[in-house]
């Protein structure tokens, strides 16, 4: 027995047999949940959500994939960390690619909704320029573009939101989020009547004034434009319609269009209509069957 035991135990020793020491992801920035199996597909919930936005998605989805289900550390009751200082975009998206590639993810598919989108996107853009830090399969950007004030004013710039943005964020920040919350409709007349595409009542979940402040001053003032060149995986823009032309959500093909451009291959779009922000919440068949073609 014993020289059997010391056999095993070489075996495990030589090159190539080691037993691999798994360590969980840890991360001051992204909490990360894992359930299923097969092919990777990585939910990114949007401003002041956590990864609880995507319960019926990650559901239905884990039966062929293994889905791994993304909070950002200070939306919700999720501990803000290292979310507290500083930007939140960049870091986030250099953060996710880091956990595809500790994880040794091949080509995962990103579906990131409204902030989310912007950090898929980015972390898209990131990976087809360098790719070392983990490649990205396909990209699902959901009610979400490059520019959000471009969904307003197709020539606005970022010094011409910057005013509107700091006082958001200064309101945020000294306010509360449910005091804004409240007031969304009157941000909204600012944004040109689109305050749904910030504020939600089922997607705000709150979280920590400061993380909250610097998401939503990002959100209105982050431009991807420029990055959509690096981009080598495919896109797919889903996003909420209505056929009532006195609704904003009515003109919003042309802008979404415009949006991604500059993308080297031409994005796909899928309007689901009835739905408003929170397309995978307002109309979750629809959106379910958008994520089965993306994916298939």
């Amino acid at each position: 027995m014993r020289r059997f035991l010391l056999l095993i135990l070489a075996l495990l020793t030589l090159p190539g047999m080691a037993v691999a020491q798994v360590r969980p992801f840890t991360s001051d920035r992204i909490v990360v949940t894992v359930q299923g199996s097969g092919p990777d597909v990585i939910l990114i919930p949007g401003l002041a959500s956590t990864g609880e936005v995507w319960r019926r998605t990650a559901d239905r989805l884990d039966d062929g994939h293994r889905v791994h289900i993304v909070s950002v550390r200070g939306f919700g009751d999720v501990p803000s960390g290292a979310n507290t200082n500083g930007a939140l975009v960049a870091p986030v998206a250099s953060e996710l690619r880091r956990y595809i590639a500790e994880t040794r993810m091949d080509r995962p598919a990103l579906i990131g909704h409204s902030m989310g989108g912007l950090v898929a996107l980015r972390a898209a853009a990131d990976a087809g320029r360098d790719r070392r830090g983990g490649t990205v399969g396909r990209v699902m950007v959901v009610d979400a573009t490059p520019f959000f004030p471009s969904l307003i004013s197709p020539g606005a710039t970022v010094g011409d939101v910057e005013p509107i943005a700091r006082i958001a964020y200064q309101a945020l920040l000294f306010l509360g989020d449910e005091a804004l919350r409240m007031q969304g409709s009157a941000l909204g007349d600012q944004l040109g009547g689109a305050s749904d595409s910030v504020f939600s009542a089922v997607g705000w979940q709150g979280g920590d004034r400061q993380v909250l402040a610097q998401g939503l001053y990002e959100v209105m003032t982050t431009d991807l434009r420029s990055r959509l060149p690096d981009i080598t995986a495919p896109v797919t823009v889903v996003y909420g319609w209505s056929a009532d032309d006195r609704s904003p959500r009515s003109q919003l093909d042309g802008l979404f269009q415009a949006g991604y451009r500059n993308l080297p291959r031409p994005a796909r779009f899928e309007r689901i209509e009835g739905a408003e922000h929170m397309v995978m919440i307002d109309q979750p068949g629809r959106f379910l069957a958008a994520v089965t073609r993306f994916l298939g």
